[in-house]
């Protein structure tokens, strides 16, 4: 799907991965953009960069672990432009540890990476449906086809937001319905920062060993795909040839998870 004339819905949309999709979708000439975020006050400062642009870009707060605010941004997007035609559903919660970590914080994690995904495409599909047109690109992560050590929630979550993007393209995609799943490695944005000041030594390592890249890099490659019609973005290149290694021997791969932690720590 082409991005010009387009009205877009990006979550998360006040830093990181989303503002710099609301930059691009700007050049792309999209004909509106509702830059939504909890943080009001920068979701309004990324909307004010553009208030000159030709593209129409406006914020509406939601907090995407709140059923009620997704709904309402939902239809306030729908109420001011006619419509959705894309939703960059690009919030996340990173949250580091194990099995030891609370319920109400894998509750949340649970919450903000997967059931934000639900709720929005269960807000937006029906006109959707109706005109025989959309896509939903779900950020999801590296993590949710290959694993992120010393983070168990957000592994496990990161999976399912994937396996339910394969189910939204499999269910919807003869419906004129797009689905991209994106899956980035080591991103520089503060979610990255933030675990490696906590110290999340399997983070640290994985960031170490690889290719860190720029927001603006995953919100490129987040554009191309969508133009491609591609269910599966994956911004750094090794991620394909490492969960195929994966799943071609996945005991191999589990011991040599193993021996890459030991070798960090």
């Amino acid at each position: 799907m082409d991005w010009k004339d387009k009205v877009v819905i990006v979550t998360g949309g006040a830093r990181g991965i989303g503002a710099a999709l609301v930059d691009l979708i700007v050049e792309e000439g999209g004909r509106a953009v509702v830059v939504s975020d909890r943080d009001a006050g920068a979701a309004q400062a990324v909307a004010d960069i553009h208030g000159k642009a030709s593209t129409k870009v406006v914020a509406m707060p939601a907090d995407i672990a709140d059923a009620a605010a997704v709904a309402d941004l939902a239809h306030y997007a729908e109420r001011t432009f006619g419509q959705v035609d894309i939703v960059c559903s690009n919030a996340g919660l990173m949250t580091d540890g194990g099995v030891e970590v609370t319920d109400e914080a894998w509750g949340l994690t649970w919450n903000v990476n997967v059931m934000a995904h639900v709720r929005i495409a269960r807000a937006v599909m029906p006109g959707m449906i109706a005109r025989g047109s959309g896509h939903f690109v779900n950020v999801a992560s590296a993590a949710g086809v290959l694993t992120a050590p010393g983070a168990a929630a957000y592994t496990a979550t990161k999976h399912a937001a994937v396996g339910l993007a394969e189910w939204m393209a499999i269910t919807y995609g003869d419906q004129g319905i797009g689905v991209s799943v994106v899956c980035p490695g080591a991103v520089r944005t503060d979610m990255l920062a933030a675990s490696l000041e906590v110290g999340n030594e399997g983070v640290r390592r994985v960031a170490e060993s690889s290719v860190v890249m720029t927001p603006v890099d995953v919100a490129r490659a987040i554009i191309d795909g969508v133009k491609a019609d591609a269910f599966l973005i994956t911004p750094h290149a090794d991620t394909i040839k490492n969960t195929q290694r994966k799943w071609s021997d996945v005991d191999r791969w589990i011991r040599g998870m193993r021996s890459f932690l030991r070798v960090a720590a």
